[in-house]
């Protein structure tokens, strides 16, 4: 299995190697071209076989062929190609094949969100080279950059807050964070905040260790769905949070059987219930935590008033201060 393995991944690093060397021809011929012989001609917008004409948007289809998408993809990309200047497309999807992502999840992402052709190729090549430091290489990236492509336009610092928070409050290792980003892309969305939120009530409310939250891809549920299911069956007495020795009166259903599955399937095979009086339910637990977060909205004022008291009496202290001390300098 160890070999195999090596044999993948040393398939995927020599097809990327292909695809930079084919990358870096193409742009030695468009660098040699005069400027006029870039304009867009019939032959070149067709995108197919037909696409190795003159002129750039021949070139780059050409070379896009070359790298092993198909017509259909290559017409794809060439659809929503505007302004970039073809050097910057083909530094983009150079990054990404680098990154080992194949050609048709590259052509979904860059159809889903074609300003990613707009992006400095030394923004691209630092972000690479900073999800390649969280691990996120060798084919790990597609699911993340099918799921949220913006991982290449958002701010570093924001990625950094989200994995900020899976390491220092959260204390998954760096091997378990590379897998949650890997499998649970979404993350990046959230606040960071809310996913820490999400996490401490995976492991204090339900009893939920490190280890099981990266293996059911917990973390890619909204906490509305997670609360929803769990105090439901929590109410019907089918689910215990556990002990301080992980041990429960009744045996709780597994994670991927209250959350892994569609809300027919969670009512027939787990909770025993009817979807009418899941409903219902919801409807009245909606009511609970709306009224919990008005009660604790008077509590937040009070406590903001009297932070504020505080610092008008310090004010107000300091201000005594310094008049008394400017009374004892006159007396002297």
């Amino acid at each position: 299995m160890a070999a195999l393995g090596g044999q993948v991944l040393g398939g995927a690093r020599t097809w990327a190697r292909t695809w930079a060397r084919t990358w870096a021809r193409t742009w030695a011929r468009l660098a040699a071209q005069p400027r006029g012989g870039q304009r867009r001609t019939a032959a070149s917008s067709g995108g197919g076989r037909g696409a190795r004409g003159p002129g750039a948007r021949g070139e780059v289809a050409g070379a896009l062929l070359d790298m092993g998408f198909s017509d259909v993809h290559v017409r794809g990309l060439l659809s929503v190609w505007r302004g970039a200047q073809p050097r910057q497309v083909l530094d983009v999807v150079s990054e990404l094949i680098l990154l080992g992502v194949s050609p048709e999840p590259v052509c979904v992402a860059l159809r889903s969100s074609p300003h990613l052709l707009d992006l400095p190729a030394a923004h691209v090549k630092r972000r690479s080279g900073y999800l390649r430091r969280l691990g996120l290489g060798e084919g790990k990236l597609k699911t993340l950059l099918l799921c949220c492509p913006e991982v290449f336009t958002m701010h570093q610092r924001d990625i950094e807050n989200i994995v900020g928070v899976l390491k220092d409050k959260c204390l998954f290792t760096g091997q378990q964070v590379t897998r949650i980003l890997h499998r649970c892309p979404y993350v990046l969305r959230e606040d960071p905040g809310d996913l820490e939120y999400k996490f401490q009530y995976a492991y204090f409310r339900m009893g939920v260790k490190h280890a099981d939250v990266v293996r059911t891809d917990f973390l890619q549920h909204s906490i509305t769905k997670i609360k929803q299911r769990h105090v439901f069956l929590e109410r019907l007495g089918r689910y215990q949070t556990p002990d301080k020795k992980g041990q429960t009166q009744i045996p709780n259903p597994l994670l991927k059987d209250i959350l892994r599955v569609s809300e027919a399937e969670f009512l027939a095979r787990t909770a025993h219930s009817s979807a009418e009086e899941f409903e219902v339910f919801k409807k009245l637990f909606a009511r609970e935590e709306e009224e919990e977060s008005e009660r604790q909205m008077p509590d937040m004022q009070s406590l903001s008033l009297d932070e504020e008291d505080e610092e008008e009496e310090e004010e107000e202290d300091e201000e005594e201060e310094e008049e008394e001390d400017e009374d004892e300098e006159e007396w002297q």
